[in-house]
């Protein structure tokens, strides 16, 4: 099976050389973000994704404008706060976006509060999919007419439209119960955060069958950190010296800056910490350290090439389809992904949608 491998540019502040320890070289901003998108491109990554936080960093849509006439290859997957825009503008700047990157555009849903609100998660879940489909819609080159609990439009689609006159693929992930069926009704790539074997195959089942019951079906994503050396000892000590600085209360303050903070995925995360064995491994080669110092993806993929390889093609053997990778810092981690484990994985640059 050939798989859609993807890197992650730390556009929300997250990029450490030591976990928790700021380091003004490698905060959120246009140079830093741009050199790690640019190393993926170089790496032969398909795809990248670039992360959206209203407190956190530099904005996601405006750097990947400024990114698309440097790339030739490399698709973008552009994260969007669900409410933060007005739908019929957010749909004339995506499909801007993917002119100007000839149809390599891809858009991350995130399903979050808007900044200085506190909504409940079902509602925010149903707000999200009357989002979903409105954008849908308008970048399918349809009008929309909807009278919503959260929507209220009666509009044309924007004359812009995407290279191929149809919506980018949507990439969606939440673990919740709402946040599921949020994704079955609305995405084309459902995205999970770092979990057990077991359970990744337990949720892809649950995923398939909410999509069925609504006529729909679902590719499936998996994020997460890795570290990659060319032994395992040394893999690990990377590993170990990643959070060698860490203050816990420290790490406690970043976790719960972000928006995301105590949402169920979150919480999930903070399960496998709490699984893991003393060196943080909850299982062969998932090391669950990185959680200490950061709210949302918590785990990484620790060993030698052949360790980590095997470890993604367990994955694909599951159902994954795509891949989001990232490691610390991003930068140099992405040209060791890319020199020990990225050609030895079947896959294949992603073909512009025209």
């Amino acid at each position: 099976m050939t798989v859609e491998v993807s890197w992650f540019s730390a556009l929300c502040d997250d990029d450490y050389r030591w976990l928790g320890v700021a380091d003004p070289a490698l905060r959120s901003s246009w140079p830093h973000c741009r050199d790690i998108v640019t190393a993926a491109e170089r790496n032969g990554f398909d795809n990248i994704l670039l992360p959206s936080g209203y407190a956190l960093g530099i904005d996601s849509v405006a750097f990947a404008g400024g990114m698309a006439a440097l790339l030739e290859r490399l698709h973008l997957l552009v994260a969007v706060r669900c409410g933060e825009l007005v739908v019929p503008q957010l749909a004339r700047q995506l499909a801007t976006l993917d002119q100007m990157l000839g149809g390599r555009l891809t858009v991350n849903i995130i399903s979050s509060d808007l900044p200085g609100e506190s909504l409940p998660s079902e509602p925010r879940y149903r707000r999200t999919i009357e989002v979903m489909g409105a954008l849908r819609a308008l970048l399918d080159g349809q009008p929309v007419e909807i009278d919503g609990e959260f929507l209220e439009l009666s509009v044309e689609p924007p004359r812009v439209r995407t290279v191929s006159g149809t919506c980018p693929p949507l990439y969606f992930g939440g673990m919740s119960e709402p946040a599921r069926d949020t994704a079955a009704a609305g995405a084309d790539v459902y995205l999970m955060w770092p979990d057990v074997l077991p359970a990744v195959r337990d949720l892809m089942d649950d995923l398939r069958t909410r999509a069925e019951r609504v006529g729909r079906t679902l590719r499936f994503g998996y994020r997460a950190h890795v570290i990659v050396r060319e032994t395992e000892s040394e893999a690990r000590a990377a590993a170990a010296e990643l959070v060698s600085r860490l203050d816990d209360a420290e790490g406690r303050r970043i976790r719960e800056r972000s928006l995301d903070s105590g949402s169920a995925g979150v919480a999930r995360q903070a399960e496998l910490r709490d699984d893991a064995d003393d060196d943080g491994f909850v299982e062969d080669h998932l090391w669950t350290g990185v959680g200490r110092a950061r709210s949302g993806c918590g785990a990484a993929i620790v060993g030698d090439p052949d360790q980590v390889l095997a470890k993604l093609r367990a994955y694909e053997q599951a159902g994954i389809e795509a891949f989001i990778l990232s490691g610390y810092p991003h930068r140099e981690e992405c040209d060791l992904f890319g020199r020990y484990v990225l050609p030895r994985l079947d896959h294949a640059p992603l073909k512009p949608r025209i």
